[in-house]
């Protein structure tokens, strides 16, 4: 009787812990390719913004993705001129939907190839839309004091 009890128990706790059906229905939306399509800001101005401690809004414009839910992983490729061009690889993970805000929480870490961080720094973006062809990540920063918010534009 305690080997089924202590069993059932294992089982609910797993159960709890395991992924929601809402996480796992957009990791299956967001696999594959994408094309960052446009950055924008909500505030009018020129602003020297360096995304993803990488490059700027012009080059990450037209950029490459590919995500590869099934382990966590991906690629991003800049092939702009003027832009330090080439790969980098990166881990994500798409988090439930935040009660307040009514998003997802998007994590993306940059690696190198073998999936290792140097820094181990990462991003925290909200997932504010994903459908079949498209997808928008927001970042919100504080700038003199308001809020700025990034908005990431992706095309399927």
């Amino acid at each position: 009787m305690k080997k089924i009890v202590t069993l059932l128990i294992v089982i609910s706790v797993v159960m709890a812990c395991g992924t929601s059906k809402t996480v796992r229905e957009s990791k299956r939306v967001i696999k594959g390719e994408w094309t960052l399509s446009s950055v924008t800001y909500n505030q009018a101005g020129t602003y020297a913004v360096t995304l993803l401690n990488d490059a700027t809004k012009e080059c990450f414009e037209g950029s490459y993705w590919r995500f590869i839910p099934n382990n966590n992983s991906g690629v991003y490729t800049i092939s702009k001129t003027g832009c330090a061009e080439g790969d980098r690889h990166f881990i994500f993970t798409i988090d439930e939907v935040d009660a307040v805000s009514g998003y997802y929480d998007f994590l993306l870490k940059p690696t190198d190839a073998k999936g290792r961080s140097e820094t181990n720094a990462g991003y925290r973006m909200q997932l504010t839309n994903l459908s079949e062809t498209m997808m928008t990540w927001q970042q919100t920063l504080t700038v003199e004091g308001r809020p700025f918010v990034i908005t990431m534009n992706f095309i399927k």
